[in-house]
This record gives structure tokens, C-alpha cells and sequence, in this order.
């Protein structure tokens, strides 16, 4: 070790570390933002039923055809909800895995980020 190392056996910069951690701390908050802003939609039934969402996990609308409301299958219209809306949260956690690999470059990452939301 030289004398100027200040006692760093790595030889690490710590105040670039932090900066660093600091730059990619504001990339994932703007990730999340543009995450947030998207809006997807899923639909079941031939597009009788249609939820939109968004990236953060929400369900932000359902929107059901009034002809399948008069048909009066409540379970028909149920399971059609939930095919819709699942598929509009799969595609706005899609949304959401597409802006954070901006951020990392697609490297995996070695926490889970989709709690980040």
C-alpha cells in the first residue's frame, strides 16, 4: 500500500461510489415516474370487457359492454373481468420491467425491483 492510498486496500473513490449510487437512485425514480405514466389495456371477450392500467400495478378503468350485462352470467362476467384486468397487470408490469432495464442496461439486477413501485 502506498501512502496516498488513504488506507483503501481497493483503491476506491468512495465520494464517486456515492455519487454514482446517487445518479442511479434518480434514474430509477424517473423510471418509475415514466412507468407510472403508461397506460395499457387488456381485454377478454373478444374486447367485451376492457381494463386499463397502468405501470405502478394499478387498475385505472374497466370498461364492459352493455350487451354483455343484459345477458344477465354474472360467473361469464366475472371470470371475463379478471381475464382482463390480469392481462392489463401483466402488461403494466411489463411496462414497468421495460423502464427499469433502461436504467440497468438489461443487467439483472440482484434485488427485486418490482417492490420499488
Amino acid at each position: 500500500m502506498s501512502d496516498n492510498d488513504g488506507g483503501n486496500p481497493l483503491n476506491l473513490n468512495l465520494g464517486n461510489l456515492l455519487q454514482q449510487a446517487r445518479g442511479v437512485q434518480q434514474r430509477l425514480e424517473e423510471a418509475r415516474a415514466a412507468a407510472a405514466a403508461v397506460t395499457v389495456e387488456g381485454n377478454a371477450g373478444g374486447g367485451m370487457v376492457v381494463a386499463q392500467a397502468n405501470g405502478k400495478g394499478q387498475v385505472l378503468r374497466v370498461s364492459i359492454e352493455p350487451t354483455l350485462l343484459a345477458t344477465g352470467d354474472r360467473e361469464m362476467l366475472e371470470d371475463l373481468v379478471a381475464a382482463a384486468v390480469n392481462q392489463a397487470l401483466e402488461l403494466g408490469r411489463a411496462a414497468m420491467q421495460d423502464e427499469m432495464s433502461k436504467v440497468t442496461g438489461g443487467m439483472p439486477m440482484p434485488f427485486d425491483l418490482s417492490n420499488l413501485v
